[in-house]
């Protein structure tokens, strides 16, 4: 099993502490309860490391270990892409730049923002650039960005990266702790779902194709046969808030929706679904047409009853 962020952190403070990871536990969720659950474990376990004098400052970390909130953080990682560089007025009516780099390591890969413009040469000047390895140092991590300003450092180092994990990295959040374009696994109960919709698509880029006299037109491949697509909204909840969330249908069969034609038995399915707790993988986004938070599903695990007792009995 992959260990999660939360449990290396609390490894480290442990070790480093030399406290019994079960009492780290114990004043993690003490502080947590003193703060009504308004900060994450992640949070908490990083306040309980600074009240045990525990400071992961100067430690170079893997990008998997990062944590939001954290100050200055080190890392290495290599340059899968970058964005162009963005101009803006600053409060003072100056011009700003803003640019990002999208980094990698064997564990993980992260969002990289630079507002300092001697980090920003170096992208504009061809220093740095894709399939660069660069060291990172005193970079503060914001939501689940890390944002170099005028007193981090960015530079090319020989260090050697190999294979890189590319991925988008979904992280586990309580629906109450996500925030619009987090990418996040939530696990939750499906407490009410909705009639399904119907569009069609190109068969060839899968965009979106638009009807018009019986006729199917594509905006890149002119006129198509339409493939006929679903989507389900579907409200989650996790017991610390509620959440619209959005299946498409290439995940509504792991929702267990199958009978999208047969009325009777979509009712069915759909009844089955309710209070069904699965683990969903996707993407918070604000929906422009109502201007309300949605959560795009892009995955589902279903939840192994043995792996979950063996889980809890370990803890």
């Amino acid at each position: 099993m992959v260990v999660e962020n939360y449990d290396r952190i609390v490894e480290k403070i442990s070790k480093k502490a030399g406290v019994e990871k079960d009492e780290i536990e114990r004043r993690i969720e003490a502080k947590r309860a003193k703060l009504s659950g308004l900060i994450s474990r992640e949070g908490a376990a990083q306040v309980v490391a600074a009240e045990l004098g525990i400071s992961f400052d100067n430690e170079t970390l893997k990008i998997e270990e990062l944590l939001p909130g954290m100050r200055k953080v080190n890392t290495v990682g290599k340059i899968m892409g970058t964005s162009p560089v963005r101009t803006f007025k600053t409060k003072k009516g100056d011009d700003g730049k803003v640019a990002n780099l999208f980094i990698a390591d064997d564990t993980s890969n992260i969002k990289v923002v630079l507002w300092d413009t001697n980090h920003i040469s170096l992208l504009e000047t061809g220093k740095i650039g894709e399939g660069i390895v660069v060291e990172i140092v005193n970079g503060a991590m914001r939501e689940n960005e890390l944002h170099l300003g005028s007193f981090s450092e960015l530079k090319i180092t020989n260090a050697v990266i190999g294979e890189v994990n590319n991925e988008k990295v979904f992280r586990m959040k309580k629906i109450s702790e996500l925030k619009n374009l987090d990418n996040a696994k939530v696990r939750a109960f499906v407490v009410q779902s909705f009639e399904p919709r119907f569009f069609y698509v190109c068969p060839t880029c899968r965009k979106k194709a638009i009807q018009e006299n019986g006729n199917f037109t594509c905006a890149e491949h002119g006129k198509v046969a339409g493939e006929k697509r679903a989507l389900m909204n579907v409200i989650l909840d996790d017991g610390t808030e509620t959440i619209r969330a959005v299946s498409f249908h290439d995940n509504l069969k792991d929702l267990g929706i199958t009978e999208l034609e047969n009325p009777s038995e979509l009712m069915v399915q759909k009844e089955n679904l309710l209070g069904k707790e699965m683990i969903f993988h996707g993407a918070m986004r604000n929906n422009k047409m109502f201007n309300t938070p949605e959560f795009i599903i892009g995955g589902i695990e279903l939840i192994d009853a043995d792996s979950l007792i063996n889980e809890l009995e370990s803890n």
